[in-house]
């Protein structure tokens, strides 16, 4: 299972890096985020300080790239599913589940090289955040591109059409982001935005990735961003999984 998991993942990401064009604008653009965006979010800080918004928005910006890198990468999943590659796969003998696994674990490997590549950048700005805060905040933004990319591929594999998946993304990519307070902390929206934030599941890994970087692992937000995307990683990997069984009889 592990070796068949693997060799998808190779397979995967070789595919990725065949065109490094790609893979370098998704390293470049949160780069991008943290260098012209968030020094827009100095009047809203505290301190007013760049290192004060950089830590507000630092790990905002982590979790955008876990899930909106992730959340798209279900697209190439069609057009294997167009070409009949997907079908090669799953009636071969290779273990099923591995065809979407190795997919999710590409990934994982893409978001590992985005969030070093932000926090190298945070840390030449003066951000500084504790050892035990890094890796929970790394768990965290696994966790939750684990859901992410999980959610694209049984949407992917349910929905099969380009035109259709976009729509269907785009219509909540932009209610997520703002109730998530992603961009602008929710403190600073209208009460009714306020009320509905916690039902978005990113509002509470947004609070609690903002709680790590300013130095409380402790924060009640840490232990429920967890158990929510734990459970919803695990719900929509199970989807995945199921919706992959149907396309291969």
């Amino acid at each position: 299972m592990i070796r068949h998991a693997a060799l998808f993942t190779g397979y995967e990401l070789r595919k990725s890096f065949s065109n490094p064009v790609w893979p370098l604008f998704g390293l470049i653009q949160p780069v991008l985020y943290l260098l012209m965006f968030a020094p827009l979010l100095k009047t809203m800080t505290p301190g007013g300080t760049t290192v004060d918004a950089l830590r507000m928005f630092t790990p905002a910006a982590m979790l955008m790239i876990a899930v909106f890198g992730a959340l798209f990468s279900g697209f190439g999943l069609i057009a294997d599913l167009r070409n009949g590659s997907l079908e090669r796969h799953a009636v071969s003998p290779a273990w099923r589940p591995a065809i979407v696994l190795g997919r999710v674990a590409k990934d994982m490997v893409m978001l590992v090289l985005q969030a070093v590549l932000v926090l190298v950048v945070a840390f030449a700005m003066g951000v500084r955040i504790g050892v035990v805060e890094l890796v929970l905040m790394l768990l965290l933004m696994a966790a939750t591109g684990l859901f992410a990319s999980s959610l694209s591929q049984g949407l992917a594999l349910t929905v099969r059409d380009e035109n259709g998946m976009s729509q269907t993304l785009n219509m909540f990519t932009l209610p997520l982001m703002l109730l998530a307070g992603l961009l602008v902390p929710i403190a600073f929206a209208p009460s009714w935005m306020r009320f509905l934030a916690p039902a978005n599941p990113l509002y509470h890994a947004v609070e609690a990735g903002r709680a790590l970087f300013h130095g409380r692992p402790a924060d009640p937000s840490v232990p429920i961003a967890f158990g929510v995307f734990v459970a919803l990683a695990a719900l929509t990997t199970m989807w995945s999984m199921r919706a992959l069984r149907k396309i291969a009889g």
